[in-house]
């Protein structure tokens, strides 16, 4: 017996390297878990790496300005179905990009075919909305499937630095990938003789198609390491391989309307989504207005006042994309571990009532600027991980396709309720900017309440999940 307990190898623990070390600067990890939120890091990287790659529509052999971003049109609705296809998870995000990658192309053979650039500009309008959405909300699905609460509380902060990171690198690769003509003009110099080549924007999609297949083939990667753990512990348990399984066909919208929680997370994200849309309207009204002052006039409509408005929302998004990287990388994973995932949902509701508080009393450019990039970068950071979190706890069909649902429709949603309201506030009622930012105010009260009551059912649903883990 002695002899036989002598041979036996104690199972090999990972010994720490540099990833370790870099990651425990963010969050609390495990040398074990290192090489999995390694590949989650990366492939939230080159998720949002990418979006600017494919923000520029088409347009025959002239390049016209991209859209502005976090403007999207009206999206699908719910779109097409997952529940009609019962794959495993991780085959069910697959499918997501391959769908995503068989579009790009098709924008490619439209062009070659000749199709009117009228009609590609409108069909790419509506698709880049869907894209924008889609993607990230079948990543975050892929991740809270994967992780425990206990898990993902620790590693979230760090794999959603990955998206913050590429949020502010993605723009920079792209403006090198894609530069507008006229400076290619102005240094004269053709893009075949960049270091960099000249893309244009079906190059640009291509590129867009090469990334997807990346993130495909980690996520395949991961999906299978995962399912070998999964397997190690149900094995040890008796358990079925629940990874493994398919999702059952119940629809996104019907697992929301059935369930208090994900029907309150759904309204949140909705107002939410109003509520910046209309600080969006609300800064963009009065940097117009500095800048017909500044150029006069005479420059309304005119390419100088729409340079002049691009460089100074590109300084404005750079400052919320900073404070996003700062907060995601110091703040998040601390916020989580003192006041917990609930707690963090009350810190962007309270931050933008301070901001819009102080609007509504006189609303400076500067002001709105400052009160715009700490809202977006909380946003892009603490908010976007703790309502990703919040879905550590629901079933693995709401995981992903109520995720998917409310991270698409709901958010939709509220870019209409934004658009009647803004039409409201200026053709029938004349509201100043600082009566808008008394319906932001309003609304921040609401969203409160509304929070206030997830943190509720968080708790409860954490309470039965606790009592029945394998859902």
């Amino acid at each position: 017996m002695e002899a036989s307990m002598q041979g036996m190898k104690p199972a090999a623990t990972p010994s720490p390297n540099i990833f370790y070390r870099l990651f425990r600067l963010i969050t609390i990890i495990h040398p074990a878990e290192v090489t999995k939120a390694l590949l989650m890091f990366i492939n939230s990287f080159l998720i949002m790496l990418q979006r600017p790659f494919a923000r520029r529509p088409p347009a025959g052999n002239s390049e016209l300005p991209g859209h502005p971003p976090g403007i999207p049109p009206h999206l699908r609705g719910q779109g097409f179905r997952q529940d009609r296809f019962p794959l495993s998870t991780a085959y069910s995000d697959h499918f997501c990009h391959l769908f995503c990658i068989s579009n790009l192309i098709l924008f490619n053979i439209m062009n070659w075919a000749g199709v009117p650039v009228s009609w590609m500009g409108i069909i790419f309008f509506i698709w880049i909305g869907m894209y924008n959405l889609l993607i990230p909300a079948q990543f975050w699905g892929f991740a809270n499937d994967i992780y425990s609460e206990e898990e993902g509380k620790r590693l979230f902060p760090m794999i959603a630095f990955g998206a913050s990171l590429g949020a502010v690198i993605g723009p920079l690769v792209a403006q090198m990938l894609l530069p507008p003509k006229k400076l290619l003009v102005a240094e004269g110099i053709h893009g075949a003789k960049r270091l960099i080549p000249y893309f244009g924007s079906y190059g640009m999609m291509l590129v867009t198609s090469g990334v997807l297949v990346l993130c495909i083939l980690m996520t395949w990667i991961i999906h299978r390491r995962d399912v070998r753990e999964d397997a190690a512990a149900a094995m040890a348990v008796g358990a079925p391989k629940i990874k493994e399984q398919p999702l059952d066909k119940s629809g996104g919208f019907r697992l929301i309307f059935k369930s208090r929680y994900l029907l309150l997370i759904a309204i949140v994200i909705g107002l939410y989504n109003f509520i910046n849309a209309l600080g969006e309207f609300m800064f963009s009204s009065l940097q117009q207005k500095v800048a017909l002052r500044v150029l006069g006039t005479a420059a309304t409509g005119g390419v100088d006042l729409q340079n002049y408005i691009s460089a100074a929302f590109a300084g404005y998004q750079s400052l919320g994309s900073i404070i996003g990287l700062v907060i995601q990388l110091f703040l998040v994973s601390r916020i989580f571990r003192w006041v917990g995932i609930g707690g963090a949902l009350l810190f962007l509701p309270m931050i933008s009532l301070g901001g819009y508080g102080f609007a509504t009393f006189g609303a400076s450019l500067l002001l709105m600027k400052w009160i715009k990039s700490v809202e977006n970068g909380t946003d892009y950071s603490l908010m976007k991980t703790a309502w990703s979190a919040l879905f550590l706890i629901t079933k693995r069909e709401e995981k992903y396709k109520a995720q998917a649902a409310i991270e698409t429709f709901f958010v939709r949603g509220g870019d209409t309720l934004n658009a009647v309201i803004v039409w409201l506030g200026t053709s029938v009622l004349a509201l100043s900017i600082e009566g808008f930012a008394v319906v932001n105010v309003a609304s921040i009260l609401v969203w409160i309440t509304l929070t206030v009551l997830i943190i509720r059912e968080y708790k409860k649903k954490k309470g039965e999940a606790a009592a029945n883990p394998i859902s």
